[in-house]
């Protein structure tokens, strides 16, 4: 017998579930449902693999978010879910049926073509490389190369924004703002359009910095998270962003996609 969470919810997919996911992650973020497990199957591809997970999600009382590009495994799916009685959506179905409906054009109905090795795959892993190279402020001269910069201070998510913005396909570098450094010569250079600042409420940046120390082993008397420290570091940073007149975004409470999907319709405007 499987012992069951309070939820489970199955992705089900032909790929590798990543688009069925995302949606579940952000539907799951206006409820209050703790102990909910989320599970990935991926690469279904025959009907007895299917029925095995079906099977498994009825007996746990859970339900199903799929995208499955075959005609028969959707078919298949949907006749298990009345056979055992289990909630199952279809997250990429309707768009298919919208785009070909309206645009008189059938889809390709192939796994997997979302992540295909093409030309924007490759574009995606160039930035993620810059992403991860570059990162806080290791190299001033790729200030000059990226296509998005950021700065603010320190546990702002400068990190976890490059690489969401680069698996997005743009090249981005982060650079640190702190008031003892001059901040390098390369941010004055017209680069207007692609420097974002970040700032946040101090309190909440407190409660960050303070929690970070904890799992360090540090004490939490230091200056690093004293409010002091960070009045002056935010207040510093507000006065480059100024200098800069570059767009200053609140991360204050904002998930990493909401910030993202912020400096991308700046930048694509």
């Amino acid at each position: 017998m499987v012992q069951s969470l309070s939820h489970f919810i199955a992705i089900c997919s032909d790929s590798i579930g990543e688009t069925a996911e995302a949606v579940v992650q952000a539907t799951m973020r206006q409820f209050d449902l703790p102990n909910t497990e989320i599970k990935r199957y991926m690469n279904v591809r025959d009907e007895e693999e299917l029925r095995q997970m079906m099977e498994e999600v009825a007996e746990r009382g859970g339900l199903v978010a799929y995208t499955l590009a075959l005609p028969e495994l959707r078919e298949a799916i949907k006749e298990e879910a009345v056979r055992l009685n289990v909630r199952v959506v279809d997250v990429m179905g309707p768009m298919m049926q919208a785009v070909a409906d309206t645009f008189n054009n059938d889809p390709f109905e192939k796994p997997g073509l979302l992540h295909r090795m093409d030309e924007p795959y490759f574009k995606r892993v160039e930035a993620m490389d810059f992403a991860v190279q570059y990162d806080d402020g290791k190299d001033v001269s790729a200030i000059l190369k990226a296509d998005i910069i950021l700065l603010g201070v320190s546990r702002i998510s400068k990190t976890p924004l490059s690489m969401f913005l680069a698996h997005k396909g743009y090249k981005t570098v982060n650079y640190p703002l702190v008031p003892e450094l001059t901040p390098p010569a390369q941010l004055y250079e017209r680069l207007e359009g692609k420097i974002f600042g970040l700032t946040i409420n101090a309190e909440h940046l407190l409660k960050i910095r303070s929690e970070r120390l904890k799992v360090m082993g540090l004490p939490n008397n230091a200056q690093y998270a004293s409010m002091e420290r960070i009045q002056e570091e935010l207040a510093y940073a507000n006065r480059i962003f100024g200098e800069l007149g570059c767009p200053v975004i609140d991360v204050t409470d904002k998930a990493i996609e909401e910030t993202a999907g912020l400096i991308l319709n700046d930048l694509l405007r």
